[in-house]
């Protein structure tokens, strides 16, 4: 309880400086006279709750999220594991993916709008494809990390290839997926609110953009908010779900949620008698090592 109390006070001083700032016109070299205080954007919020087009939005960025990453998720662990396994598909695929991967997805917008009929069958497609790549880098390199005792002592056994698969390669690699995953749900984020801005009809971004041509800041600041609620639960829902699969991995013995346990003081054995201590003198081992 004193670890959420902690975390709702710093959020509550952030909000009150944000509210002392604003309300006061600060302008010493960052500009608050410009922002909204607090309570205009809690009012913009409670307008925003009570009409259709809020939950509207949020329907749709959800969609649109949840289909691209788990599309992403899917090839991406495919693919990683293909790479990782295979010389063949390593030396196909390896240089186009190479190629491919440093171009920001949201710069595949116009390849989007010219490849696909349809602006929300483009959105997904920039979605899945700001996730795919974290995801492959991730269970590549986890797969290639497992030692290659485990994989032979399936063989002894008498496993074949996918029952190296299954026992072996895809619990092993879980850690490394599940980081990639955490990566790629923030980054599709980023990337699916930036293409429903620049093509969207409906959208947090969407919405968050015609708040800005209108000049409408405190609704730009809920779609802020919006924004970032919606990446906290997703990304939280993602943690939670691979230590649920990860329960079999050794945990560190550090628990935030405890307290340190004071150390046991040993008890002192009782002095040992003189003789113990000091033994025979160095004649009488002479002499028994003679014997």
């Amino acid at each position: 309880m004193t670890r959420y109390a902690l975390r709702g006070c710093s959020v509550a001083a952030a909000l009150g400086l944000w509210q002392l700032l604003t309300s006061l016109d600060v302008d010493l070299w960052l500009r608050f006279s410009q922002f909204p205080t607090v309570t205009d954007v809690a009012r913009a919020f409670t307008g925003r709750l009570a009409g259709p087009d809020y939950w509207r939005d949020l329907t749709d960025s959800l969609t649109r999220i949840l289909t691209g990453f788990l599309l992403a998720a899917f090839l991406g662990v495919a693919t990683g594991v293909l790479v990782a396994r295979s010389r063949l598909a390593e030396d196909l695929l390896g240089p186009l993916l190479e190629v491919v991967r440093p171009i920001p997805a949201i710069a595949l917008v116009p390849v989007a709008i010219l490849l696909f009929p349809s602006n929300e069958q483009g959105i997904v497609f920039i979605t899945c494809a700001a996730a795919f790549f974290p995801v492959l880098v991730s269970t590549r390199h986890a797969v290639r990390a497992l030692t290659p005792v485990w994989e032979e002592a399936v063989r002894t056994m008498g496993g074949g290839r996918w029952r190296i698969l299954g026992s072996v390669v895809l619990p092993g690699a879980l850690p490394g997926v599940f980081g990639g995953l955490s990566v790629g749900i923030g980054v599709s984020w980023i990337c699916v609110i930036s293409a429903e801005m620049i093509s969207g009809q409906y959208g947090v971004g969407y919405r968050t953009w015609q708040d800005y041509t209108v000049v409408d800041y405190p609704g730009v600041f809920v779609g802020m908010v919006t924004i970032g609620v919606l990446g906290w639960v997703t990304s939280t829902a993602v943690e939670l779900l691979g230590r649920r699969l990860t329960r079999w991995l050794p945990r560190t013995s550090y628990d935030p949620g405890s307290r340190p346990r004071p150390a046991r003081t040993a008890v002192s054995a009782p002095p040992a008698p003189a003789a113990v201590l000091t033994g025979p003198d160095p004649e009488e081992r002479r002499d028994e090592h003679l014997v």
